[in-house]
C-alpha cells in the first residue's frame, strides 16, 4: 500500500532547491542567486548539481558569464515557479490562522495583481504591520467586485478600464496588453503592425468573459465588430502562455506576465497599429466606506510602490 505521506515522487526537488533555481534563471549567476538567499557559492551549486542528479537532466548552461536554464531547464524554471508562489501564499494562509494576530485583512485581487505585483505588496505589509494576517483569494475581475460588494474581502484589486457600480476605487498601477505568438507563428515575421480589422477578424486564444484583459480587449475591437469567435477560452495568464507556445494560436494578456518569455524568445510582440490596450489596475471598496485599518495601510503601500 502506498504510504500517503510519501513525498510526492523521489525526482521532485524539495522547496529550496526549486528556489534557489529560480532565483538563478532570474539573477542569471548562481553567485549572485546564492547571495540573494544568503547561503556560500559553493553550497548554492552543490545543490544545483544534485537537482540535476535528482530529474536526471541538466538545468544550467554555465559560462564564465553566468548561468542560464537549458532548453529543459526553462520548463523546470516554469513549473518550479509556480510551486514557489504557491508556498509564498501558503505562507501567508498559514500565518493568517495563527491565533495571536490580532489584525485581520481579507484580500481579492484579479490574476495578473496577485501573481505579479500582490507579492511586492504583501512584503511590504509583513515589514511594517508584522502582526497584521492576509488571507488573499484570486478571482477575476467581475468576481472580484462581487466579492467585495458581499462584503467577503475588505479589499479588492481588478483590472479594467472602469469601476463596477456599487464600488469606489484608485488606480494603483497601469498595465498594458500586448498580443504574442510563438516564434513559428506567421505574426512573429510581421514587417508591418497588425491592424484593428486584422485582430478583430482572428481566432484568437482569449480570457474568459469577465476577466480585465477580456474586457479591455473587447473595447478596443468594438468599432472594428468586436472579437471574432475565439479558438481556445482559458482562465489564467500561463495557460495563455502555454497555449502561444504550443501554437494554439496569438493571445492577448498583460505585458507584465510575459517579459520573461519576450525575452528569452519564446513568446514574440506583434506591433499594433491604432489600438490602445492600457489599463489601469485598480484597488477597489464599497462605495461611501473609505478604507480602514489594514486595509488603508496596504492600500498607501501600493500607492507608494505605483508601477511605471
Amino acid at each position: 500500500m502506498t504510504d500517503p505521506f510519501h513525498p510526492l515522487s523521489p525526482h521532485v526537488p524539495e522547496l529550496g532547491a526549486l528556489e534557489l533555481l529560480v532565483a538563478v534563471a532570474r539573477l542569471g549567476s548562481v553567485g549572485r542567486a546564492a547571495a540573494a538567499l544568503g547561503v556560500s557559492q559553493p553550497a548554492a551549486s552543490a545543490r544545483i548539481k544534485g537537482m540535476e542528479q535528482q530529474i536526471g537532466v541538466a538545468l544550467l548552461d554555465r559560462s564564465p558569464r553566468g548561468s542560464r536554464p537549458t532548453e529543459a531547464g526553462r520548463l523546470v524554471v516554469d513549473w518550479a515557479r509556480t510551486v514557489v508562489e504557491a508556498a509564498r501564499l501558503l505562507d501567508a494562509g498559514i500565518g493568517a490562522l495563527r491565533e495571536h494576530r490580532d489584525a485581520r485583512l481579507r484580500v481579492v485581487a484579479s490574476l495578473t495583481v496577485a501573481e505579479y505585483l500582490m507579492p511586492g505588496w504583501l512584503l511590504a505589509l509583513n515589514e511594517s504591520s508584522p502582526d497584521t494576517a492576509v488571507t488573499l483569494r484570486t478571482a477575476n475581475s467581475a468576481d472580484v467586485a462581487t466579492h467585495v460588494l458581499a462584503g467577503e474581502a475588505d479589499l479588492g484589486f481588478i483590472e479594467g478600464p472602469n469601476t463596477p457600480p456599487g464600488l469606489d476605487g484608485v488606480a494603483v498601477g497601469a498595465d498594458r496588453l500586448v498580443v504574442v505568438v510563438g516564434p513559428t507563428h506567421p505574426w512573429a515575421r510581421r514587417r508591418t503592425p497588425l491592424t484593428g480589422p486584422e485582430l478583430a477578424g482572428t481566432a484568437l486564444v482569449l480570457r474568459e468573459p469577465g476577466s480585465g484583459t477580456r474586457e479591455v480587449l473587447d473595447q478596443a475591437l468594438a468599432p472594428y465588430g468586436g472579437t471574432a469567435a475565439p479558438r481556445l477560452v482559458l482562465a489564467s495568464s500561463t495557460a495563455l502562455k502555454a497555449a502561444a507556445m504550443t501554437g494554439s494560436g496569438p493571445v492577448c494578456l498583460s505585458e507584465l506576465t510575459v517579459v520573461e518569455e519576450l525575452a528569452t524568445g519564446r513568446l514574440v510582440e506583434v506591433p499594433l497599429d491604432g489600438l490602445d490596450l492600457h489599463r489601469p489596475l485598480r484597488a477597489v471598496w464599497p462605495a461611501g466606506q473609505r478604507p480602514t485599518g489594514p486595509a488603508r495601510e496596504l492600500l498607501g503601500l501600493t500607492r507608494k510602490r505605483l508601477p511605471q
